[in-house]
C-alpha cells in the first residue's frame, strides 16, 4: 500500500546554488511500522519482566513540575494532597525510573534524527495555517493532553500500551477512546491540510 504524498512545500535551496546538499545520497526510508511495533511490543516486555512494570511518559513530566513547584513552594508542595505523593525524604523526586525513561527517549530520538539525517528545527503546519498561530496552539495542546494524561492516571504508553499489555480495562477503554477522539479530530480538520 502506496502513503499518500503530503502537499506540504518542500525548502527550496538558497538561489543560485546547484550543489546537492546530500552529496548524492539517496534520502534514508522510515522504518517498516510493523518492525517498529514489534520492537515496541519487545521492549514494553522487557520493561514488564526487567523493572516489574510498563512504560509510560507523563508521570516524568508530573514529576518535574512538583520538583519545581517543590524550589519555589516547598511548603505548600508538602501540603498539597496530590504533590506530596511524589515527595520522598530519601531521595529526589526525578530520582524515578520514568524520568530516566523519558531522557533515555529524548537521547535516542536526537541520535535516530541524527544518523537518519533528519535532525533539524522545525514546525508542520497546514499551508492554511497562521505560522504565528501554530507554536501557541501546540503548547496548548501539549499542556491539555498533559492534563488529561494525569486525570486519566497515565498517558498513551503508560495506559495505554502498558494497561492494555495487562488487560486492564481502563487501558482497553483509554486506546478505544483515544482513537476515537483521533478520527474525530483528524475530520474536523482535515481541510486545514488540504
Amino acid at each position: 500500500m502506496e502513503m499518500p504524498r503530503s502537499n506540504l512545500p518542500h525548502p527550496q535551496p538558497l538561489a543560485g546554488w546547484t550543489g546537492n546538499p546530500l552529496q548524492g545520497v539517496p534520502p534514508p526510508r522510515y522504518a517498516s511500522p510493523y518492525a517498529a511495533g514489534a520492537a515496541l511490543g519487545g521492549v514494553l516486555l522487557l520493561t514488564f519482566l526487567v523493572m516489574g512494570h510498563g512504560l509510560g511518559a507523563s508521570g516524568a513530566f508530573a514529576r518535574l513540575g512538583v520538583a519545581l513547584l517543590g524550589l519555589a513552594a516547598p511548603a505548600a508542595t508538602k501540603a498539597h494532597a496530590y504533590f506530596s505523593l511524589y515527595l520522598s525524604p530519601d531521595r529526589s523526586t526525578l530520582n524515578a525510573w520514568i524520568v530516566y525513561e523519558v531522557v533515555g527517549v529524548l537521547v535516542g530520538a536526537f541520535v535516530s534524527g541524527l544518523l537518519a539525517r533528519r535532525l533539524r528545527w522545525e514546525a508542520v503546519r497546514s499551508p492554511n495555517a497562521h505560522r504565528r498561530l501554530r507554536l501557541p496552539l501546540a503548547l496548548v495542546g501539549g499542556v491539555l493532553v498533559g492534563f488529561a494524561a494525569r486525570l486519566a492516571g497515565g498517558c498513551t504508553s503508560g495506559i495505554g500500551l502498558s494497561g492494555g499489555a495487562v488487560l486492564a480495562l481502563a487501558g482497553w477503554l483509554f486506546i478505544l477512546c483515544f482513537f476515537a477522539g483521533g478520527y474525530l479530530a483528524a475530520a474536523a480538520v482535515r481541510r486545514e491540510w488540504q
